[in-house]
């Protein structure tokens, strides 16, 4: 049992990091909260949404809930979040928006797939896909005055997308407000490491962290993790790994190359279309910096499920 619980009711969730919001609890370091997250949809997403479902989804930012003050905390302190638990209810969303994502130009329409999650595993057009839910959005309100949008993340933290954020795992933020002010949204049941359609598997559900003042200097982000670090899905000597390259003149040219060859491989290995192989690289598929001392910078997109 958590010290406190917070559920995700509106007068709980905020759209913004601001300083000068009011915290709707106040905790002493150490202690443990539940708390209720809405998904990244805002809740406004139905079960088997449609593309204009999507479209017509109203929300400024991510739905965070919080802040929680944390007792004591002050300017130049570090706020260790240890993730305990991170629990979904069944269903997520993935879905892509025009305009959005690491490939706009190539995907002008609304799409978008709703999960059945059972357990640990999520199911995508006959495609079963390993879950290891974890907070996307989580930080501090920064020190210079708001309001702040959540989608770019800062020193303080925010829309981090660490799929590593998994229960075990702690993350360190520098505090720059007296109380820190903490905020979490934007759960996440899957993801692979880029989030390349702009959403993963998004889901509504709860997060369990214990807030304490720990004893080290940070002046951003650090974190301390057991993984998984293995491709989103693979077992060793369970699943085999495709894998796939992209070159370019630097990190971004090397990457879309990357995502592009692992959309075609999906697209004449399986029944899925160009918009449905998108949202499974989102979710599934890793990239990863395999070079870039050799003037052609090289990035390897590894998927670990079995299509």
């Amino acid at each position: 049992m958590a010290d406190h619980e917070l559920s995700r009711e509106d007068e709980h969730v905020h759209y913004d990091f601001d300083r000068d919001l009011d915290p709707v609890l106040t905790v002493d370091s150490g202690d443990t909260v539940a708390v209720g997250c809405v998904d990244a949809g805002d809740g406004q997403l139905p079960p088997d949404a449609a593309p204009e479902d999507v479209r017509a989804v109203d929300a400024p930012g991510h739905p965070m809930t919080g802040p929680i003050e944390i007792e004591g905390a002050e300017p130049g302190d570090t706020l260790a979040v240890e993730i305990l638990d991170v629990n979904h209810e069944g269903i997520g969303w993935t879905y892509v928006a025009p305009g959005a994502g690491f490939l706009p130009e190539e995907f002008p329409d609304f799409a978008v797939h709703t999960w059945d999650l059972d357990g640990d595993v999520g199911y995508f057009h006959g495609i079963e896909v390993p879950l290891h839910p974890f907070p996307g959005n989580l930080g501090l309100a920064p020190a210079e005055p708001g309001p702040h949008s959540t989608i770019p993340p800062r020193d303080v933290g925010g829309n981090l997308d660490i799929k590593h954020l998994t229960p075990g795992s702690t993350l360190y933020l520098p505090v720059e407000v007296a109380g820190g002010l903490f905020s979490v949204g934007d759960l996440h049941a899957a993801q692979g490491d880029g989030e390349v359609c702009i959403t993963a598997v998004e889901i509504p559900g709860t997060v369990t962290v214990r807030l304490r003042l720990a004893d080290r200097d940070v002046d951003s982000p650090q974190v301390e993790t057991s993984g998984p670090f293995a491709p989103a899905g693979h077992a060793d000597g369970e699943t085999d790994v495709r894998a796939v390259a992209g070159l370019g003149e630097d990190v971004n040219e090397a990457s879309r190359e990357a995502v592009r060859e692992m959309i075609a491989l999906l697209v004449d290995e399986t029944a899925l279309t160009r918009e449905q192989a998108y949202m499974l690289c989102s979710t599934a598929v890793d990239l990863k910096l395999s070079e870039v001392v050799n003037q052609t910078v090289v990035v390897t997109a590894y998927l670990g499920v079995r299509v």
